[in-house]
């Protein structure tokens, strides 16, 4: 099965941003900034906030577009991480209770290790655990915190009930946490 994302170069197009070139940010706001915005949605639930998210995302991404380093993962993967990034913290700016779904993306905050400015995170440890999971699970994880499709694509995706994808997800983030610590 092909996805939308099937037909484009993010690393390069990060890259072109890095040197200034326009046109490559502008490719990136097209092709991705629909789904970029549902997964802003699924965290803040409120349109305005993620509208505002989706916009300091992509001013982030295009002023900081040099710091994406190809050897540490997918151009893609990188963007959506910026997303999520920022909604979240515009939900912990706000105040506000996570809701039942978003227990997910906390709990992949505290799970998953995150690149900072020095490079630090663990990239053979996650690797070495991501191997110790099953199929479905590894899977799971991957298509939504690297890939960053929702709970219900990735349903859709495997033919699977959503509550199955979420109970999969979550396992596998417990998995990871326990396995990381």
């Amino acid at each position: 099965m092909q996805t939308h994302a099937d037909f484009f170069d993010y690393d390069a197009a990060l890259e072109a941003c890095a040197r200034g070139e326009r046109f490559a940010f502008r490719a990136l706001y097209e092709r991705e900034s629909r789904w970029l915005l549902g997964v802003a949605m699924r965290i803040v639930r409120d349109r305005d906030l993620a509208h505002d998210v989706l916009q300091d995302a992509f001013l982030q991404i295009w002023q900081r577009a040099d710091t994406y380093e190809r050897a540490l993962g997918s151009g893609r993967g990188w963007i959506y991480t910026v997303v999520r990034h920022r909604a979240l913290d515009a939900v912990r700016r706000a105040g506000r209770e996570q809701l039942m779904g978003d227990d997910i993306d906390l709990l992949a905050e505290q799970a998953l290790p995150t690149h900072d400015a020095h490079g630090g995170h663990d990239e053979q440890a996650l690797d070495r655990c991501l191997s110790l999971l099953d199929e479905p699970k590894r899977q799971c994880v991957i298509d939504a915190y690297v890939e960053g499709y929702t709970h219900e694509q990735i349903a859709q995706r495997l033919d699977k009930p959503i509550g199955t994808v979420k109970s999969w997800v979550r396992r596998g983030l417990l998995a990871l946490k326990e396995c990381l610590s």
